[in-house]
């Protein structure tokens, strides 16, 4: 591991540990380590359009708007390469919320997200995005956090 040293404005650095506060981190250490590795890995997503992601998709709608459970469903069903899970839960007499887990090349999961967003009568979709690398082992590849090192 490495040690870095850095220096900071008073007005950042008192930001910065409002930030390691709120977020309840046990050290600054653990919160610069987050923050670079979100950085890092969006930068891998915007770069690296074909490599693998996982994601999650979630989106609050209006279940009386006409078709669109089923839309949903058909979108899901005709993209099972993408979509791994579906979780559905009721907010009220009107809206559903679904969250949806994805994988596969963060282009196609970005396009599905947008899709599913821009349906009439979905609202508040949000798409998160983790990348990841292709490992194989035991005979077959598997998927793990992708190594934030820029090349």
């Amino acid at each position: 591991m490495k040690r870095l040293t850095m220096s900071l404005d008073d007005d950042l650095a008192d930001a910065f540990e409002a930030l390691v506060q709120e977020r309840g981190y046990q050290n600054r250490s653990e919160a610069f380590r987050d923050l670079l590795r979100h950085d890092l890995g969006s930068a891998r997503l915007r770069e690296r359009p074909e490599a693998p992601c996982v994601a999650t998709l979630s989106y609050v709608y209006n279940h009386h708007q006409r078709q669109l459970a089923a839309r949903l469903t058909d979108l899901q069903h005709e993209h099972h390469d993408l979509t791994v899970s579906t979780m559905h839960a009721h907010l009220d007499h009107d809206h559903c919320i679904e969250t949806v887990i994805l994988r596969g090349r963060t282009a196609s999961v970005r396009a599905f997200a947008q899709t599913v967003i821009t349906q009439p009568g979905v609202s508040h979709g949000n798409l998160h995005l983790v990348p990841m690398a292709v490992h194989r082992a035991h005979g077959h590849e598997h998927l793990v956090p992708a190594a934030t090192r820029r090349r």
